[in-house]
């Protein structure tokens, strides 16, 4: 019977680790990212090519005109003005901030069911 216990040991192990495979599975390229469970900050660089793998999409920097930021979220363009959000491939993209040497974005998915206040 000291089988059971080593069952249920194994049985937990993978849920014991999923928070390493979650924080795992955000990173990127000349980016610096932050996680949580339905949302990610990432800072791109600016000046190179920067992308990142959040929330199980990719996540590029494609442009900075003045305060007009176009990034490709799972390969759908969107462009948001800093300080304002708009939806792409059902994520929320916010640009929190546009410096000289860095973008900073707030990505979060919702599912559908998120609309409201």
């Amino acid at each position: 019977m000291s089988s059971i216990p080593l069952r249920r040991k194994l049985a937990v192990l993978p849920f014991v680790l999923l928070p390493l495979g979650a924080a795992a599975a955000c990173g990127g390229e000349n980016t610096t990212t932050d996680c949580g469970v339905n949302a990610c900050t990432v800072t791109f660089d600016r000046g190179v090519e920067a992308s990142a793998s959040i929330l199980g999409v990719k996540a590029e920097l494609v442009e900075v005109k003045g305060q007009l930021v176009t990034l490709k979220i799972a390969g759908q363009t969107v462009t948001v003005p800093a300080g304002e959000a708009e939806q792409s491939e059902g994520f929320d993209v916010s640009v929190q901030s546009v410096t000289q040497d860095q973008v900073v974005v707030k990505i979060s998915g919702g599912g559908e069911g998120g609309e409201g206040g």
